[in-house]
């Protein structure tokens, strides 16, 4: 069962707590995270990678073992600890401004 934590406004719109649950079918990537993600919240879709080019959008980022993998490949494999779900996938509204 992989973990996966949710900035507050999209918790609010998939009407979720603060950690939601996935089943995985194949190898857990940050696509399949986000496939199955978008999959059981279907009001997720778009808000996090656009519609047509499935690209994450550039005010969100992705956060495994405390290490950003918004610039990595979405087949990149994930580490165990998500696997297993003793540790999050986090996916994070980014903080801009000066």
């Amino acid at each position: 069962m992989i973990r996966v934590v949710l900035p507050h406004h999209l918790r609010t719109l998939a009407r979720v707590g603060d950690e939601v649950s996935l089943e995985l079918n194949g190898s857990p990537t940050v696509r399949s995270i986000l496939d199955a993600l978008e999959a059981k919240y279907p009001m997720l879709q778009g808000t996090i990678r656009d519609h047509g080019t499935l690209k994450r959008r550039p005010m969100v980022r992705f956060f495994v073992c405390g290490e950003d993998l918004s610039h990595a490949s979405p087949e990149t494999p994930l580490p165990e600890a998500i696997v297993n779900g003793s540790e999050p996938f986090f996916i994070m509204g980014a903080i801009a401004g000066g």
